[in-house]
């Protein structure tokens, strides 16, 4: 796919088309990584993509021995129904 840069303000921009973001995983407002390796410029996505934590990376975390247990609340103290 050729782009051209466009000025944008005191700034410039490539404008990409959404089968180039769909191929690529990635969507607006998601955040990439950029940089420049031997003149060639990789945009990459960031490794925290929509927010702080990705739920794939929380629950790698999990031991594999992990136990659920009940967990007790208290007595109700309005119109709770148990």
């Amino acid at each position: 796919m050729l782009a051209k840069i466009h000025k944008w303000g005191n700034s410039q921009g490539l404008r990409l088309t959404k089968n180039l973001l769909a191929d690529a995983q990635l969507g607006v407002g998601d955040e990439v990584d950029i940089s420049v390796k031997d003149g060639v410029m990789l945009v990459r996505p960031a490794k925290k993509i929509r927010g702080k934590h990705r739920l794939k990376d929380i629950v790698a975390r999990i031991p594999e021995n992990y136990q659920i247990g009940e967990v007790d609340w208290g007595d109700p103290v309005g119109k709770e129904v148990w």
